[in-house]
């Protein structure tokens, strides 16, 4: 290979690298507020929030995990896209990501990410739930109860909740 090639696989390579238009997004938190009584803002603002598992998928691809408690990092692509609006982010419950990723990437309390770029998922999925199925149906916007009435193989895993009560019982040792 030579001259023009050369070039042109660069010039691929570079537009690749450039070119991320969604990340798929799915994180395991902890914090001692209870989200159910004190909402997301209330959670992610207490002392011992943190980021357990930070899971994406960059357009489509792979899925990847990466257990923060661990020490294992985010790749500085992966970081950067969650402040670039350019990049549609897609969360289920999209709303508590975005409050818990900008406690993550240090935004002081009511200082957020910018919402437009981001797209939830559980919004997309009840729509689909429910347009085919008679008014009178319940159905609950959970991760499980979204997945049994689309008739998905494959339901919520339970990896996360498992490390989120282990980190719970190591802080009241």
């Amino acid at each position: 290979m030579g001259g023009m090639e050369d070039y042109y696989i660069a010039q691929f390579f570079c537009w690749r690298e450039i070119i991320l238009l969604n990340l798929e997004i799915d994180i395991e938190t902890f914090s001692s507020v209870n989200l159910a009584k004190a909402g997301v803002y209330r959670y992610a603002e207490s002392p011992d929030f943190e980021v357990l598992l930070f899971g994406y998928s960059v357009d489509g691809g792979e899925v990847k995990v990466g257990d923060l408690v661990k020490g294992e990092k985010i790749p500085e692509e992966v970081m950067s896209a969650l402040e670039d609006e350019a990049v549609t982010k897609w969360a289920f419950n999209a709303q508590f990501e975005r409050i818990c990723i900008s406690r993550m990437l240090g935004y002081e309390a009511g200082t957020y990410l910018v919402p437009a770029s981001w797209k939830c998922s559980m919004v997309w999925s009840a729509r689909a739930a429910f347009l085919p199925m008679p008014s009178t149906t319940s159905v609950s916007l959970s991760m499980e109860g979204v997945g049994a009435v689309l008739g998905l193989e494959k339901q919520k895993l339970t990896e996360g909740k498992d490390l989120i009560l282990e980190r719970q019982s190591q802080r009241t040792r």
